[in-house]
């Protein structure tokens, strides 16, 4: 196979696997069709087979059966080679004098997590965060579920290489539009990643859908690469790795890179704070070696922001759920990078301080990587913005905190307006009680008219039956499609409601983690001690104070009685035997006893087993209600004598009711 034929081959490899994935998705989760059996199986073989010519099988084949682990730390690792940081510059003429006459690859600095693997006899075994630049933290088993790194690689000798792991834009909007509290939401892409990477149960990481990209080869044992970085890079490509894209220029042709990219950044999916200049000449750039901050064989460029003065209008106190008060500035609208802004988060009480801000001052304005409005400085610094001593929504008195450091404005009133209705709306929302028919203007009606006090009072509506039919906006028919929706969402599970009461740091993810620890007994994480909470895998000490305060409180506590009296609470899944552990099933065609296959999936990995899209080998169980057909799948089984069961003869295998009705 020459050059340009493996390179093809890798393409198609990464082309295919995301066409499957597609297709398994809708296949499982969707339960619609977008391509046939017969395509799906030809496409499976033909990634089997060039998996097999190249050596290159990515984590997130379909012919990878993943399994997902948890460990108890990440312990610390020491870097075979100190990563040092790069010496930078936002001006564009200190960058051509860095490069000169030589050949230099730029590239994008990409803004996520820095990642050292190692790989031996072609399989991954290592992979390290970048740490304190000494030492990281092994996050090998992370690493192993990023969504684009090849676990298998065609190259067996050791292979030690760098990269940045990063999530990007789209994603982070789809993982921040899927958590209803807005304290709960991710700050950015690069926050989220770190969090990702560094989880104790990979499982979650996978979700997060992490990708890498190689910018650096450390070590390839017996590989020339002809003394070039270029090589070295394409090398890497022909690999199975992504690198970051990149350029090579000299000081005579770095002016269009340089537009090129600035141009680029607009409509790249995946935060970068710059790019990075490196000498292609491996022996030159070795030779300079270093100072005791930064290597002299790599320079960083940080993107001159485009600063513009507005004047400052009004400073708006926003009341959270929790009682924090985020201050907001609103200026003069001025363009920056292409679009109008006019307003930005100052975050917090301390920052107001250090920007000594005045109602009328002369600011500046830029995007922070382009992206995100921020207040740069204030050119006159009247000092004269009053921290509002009562909140701007209850009138109640507020108060300033102070946790490392940082000053952060409160509304001290338990009763607030504002924490009410956001509190209501977190209770109502999709991953929460789920209840319809309740936008945040119905809420506030409903609590300014008195109806609702607590979460209880919600389900005992009906006594203002009358009084809300006459509502604006509300008629018989909304009110007895509200009614249906309290009647649905009192069938619910413990995490749900615990993640609805809408206590501070704790979301959907971390309410089951705690929920399964406690066997979904509510009395128990009640009186749980923060020591065996902070014990539980991901959760940590601020989380655990936050559930011990909440509890500690006798008021939460009667709201919640008050609430599980009109609950029915089932048992998760998960707390059932696990009678098809270890067990592989592959399902197609229609199913009956389950609303979809999707749910047919769910059941089976309730009982410990895993459902994947293909017939392989590894296949314990195809489950197709028409034994009989002669579907490629159906064939397949035969041919590797995998039994073919239907629903009925599935059942009796799990040994147990699917609760499907």
């Amino acid at each position: 196979m020459n050059n340009k034929e493996y390179l093809d081959s890798t393409a198609r490899i990464k082309e295919l696997v995301d066409k499957l994935r597609l297709a398994s998705k809708a296949y499982y989760s969707e339960d619609r069709e977008i391509m046939s059996n017969y395509e799906y199986d030809a496409m499976y073989d033909e990634l089997e087979k060039l998996e097999k010519e190249t050596g290159i099988i990515l984590a997130n084949s379909p012919t990878v059966n993943v399994g997902f682990e948890a460990v108890e730390t990440l312990p610390k690792e020491t870097h075979e080679t100190p990563m040092l940081s790069l010496d930078k510059t936002k001006d564009r003429e200190v960058l051509r004098g860095f490069i000169g006459d030589h050949k230099t690859l730029l590239s994008w600095k990409m803004d996520g997590l820095t990642i050292v693997l190692t790989y031996q006899n072609g399989t991954l075994e290592k992979a390290v965060t970048r740490g304190n630049g000494i030492a990281g933290e092994v996050v090998t088993n992370n690493a192993r579920v990023f969504a684009n790194l090849p676990v298998h690689i065609p190259y067996k000798g050791r292979l030690v290489l760098r990269g940045e792991a990063i999530i990007t834009y789209s994603d982070f909007e789809k993982i921040n539009e899927s958590i209803a509290d807005i304290d709960a939401k991710y700050k950015n892409p690069r926050n989220l990643c770190s969090g990702s990477v560094r989880q104790l149960n990979n499982r979650i990481t996978a979700e997060r859908n992490v990708r890498f990209y190689a910018f650096g080869l450390v070590s390839a044992q017996d590989v020339f690469f002809d003394n070039a970085r270029e090589q070295q890079m394409l090398w890497l490509q022909k690999q199975g790795f992504e690198t970051v894209e990149f350029r090579c220029v000299t000081a005579k042709d770095l002016d269009e890179a340089m537009d090129y990219f600035a141009a680029q950044i607009q409509q790249n999916d995946f935060p970068s704070d710059g790019l990075v200049a490196l000498y292609d000449d491996i022996a030159f750039g070795d030779s300079l070696g270093r100072t005791s901050k930064y290597p002299r064989n790599a320079f960083a460029f940080k993107w001159a922001d485009e600063i513009k003065e507005s004047r400052l209008l009004q400073v708006e106190w926003s009341p959270s759920r929790t009682g924090l008060i985020n201050p907001i500035a609103v200026f003069e609208p001025v363009e920056l990078e292409g679009t109008t802004v006019s307003r930005a988060s100052v975050h917090n009480v301390s920052i107001v301080k250090s920007l000594q801000l005045g109602i009328g001052d002369t600011i500046t304005v830029y995007k922070a990587n382009m992206i995100i409005p921020q207040i740069a400085e204030n050119l006159t610094r009247s000092n004269d913005l009053v921290i509002p001593s009562i909140c701007p929504v209850c009138g109640k008195e507020t108060i300033i905190r102070r946790e490392n450091e940082v000053e952060t404005l409160h509304c001290t009133n338990p009763d607030c307006e504002a924490k009410r209705i956001k509190a209501f709306t977190l209770f109502v929302s999709r991953d929460a009680m789920n209840i319809e028919g309740l936008s945040e203007a119905t809420l506030e009606k409903f609590i300014a008219m008195g109806f609702i006090h607590d979460f209880g009072d919600l389900f005992e509506i009906e006594k203002y039956e009358s009084e809300i039919i006459c509502m604006e906006g509300f008629g018989k028919d909304s009110y007895r499609n509200l009614i249906h929706s309290l009647e649905k969402a009192k069938e619910t599970t413990l995490f749900r409601v615990l993640y609805s009461l809408g206590i501070a740091n704790i979301g959907l993810a971390n309410a089951k983690l705690i929920c399964r620890h406690f066997d979904n007994n509510i009395d128990r994480i009640r009186k749980a001690e923060e020591a065996e909470i902070s014990s539980i895998d991901s959760i940590g000490p601020v989380i655990a104070k936050s559930l011990k305060e909440y509890f500690s409180i006798e008021e939460n506590n009667r709201r919640l009685d008050h609430l599980l009296m009109h609950l029915h609470i089932r048992k998760e899944s998960n707390t059932m035997d696990q009678t098809l552990s270890g067990k592989v099933f592959v399902i197609t065609g229609s199913v009956n006893q389950f609303p979809n296959r999707s749910a047919l999936k769910e059941f089976i990995e309730s009982l410990g087993g895993k459902v994947t899209g293909s017939v392989t080998k590894n296949t314990h169980y195809l489950i197709n209600n028409d034994t009989a057909s002669n579907s490629s799948k159906n064939k397949k089984a035969k041919e590797l004598g995998v039994p073919i069961l239907s629903e009925e003869d599935f059942m009796r295998i799990a040994g147990g009711s699917s609760n499907a009705d």
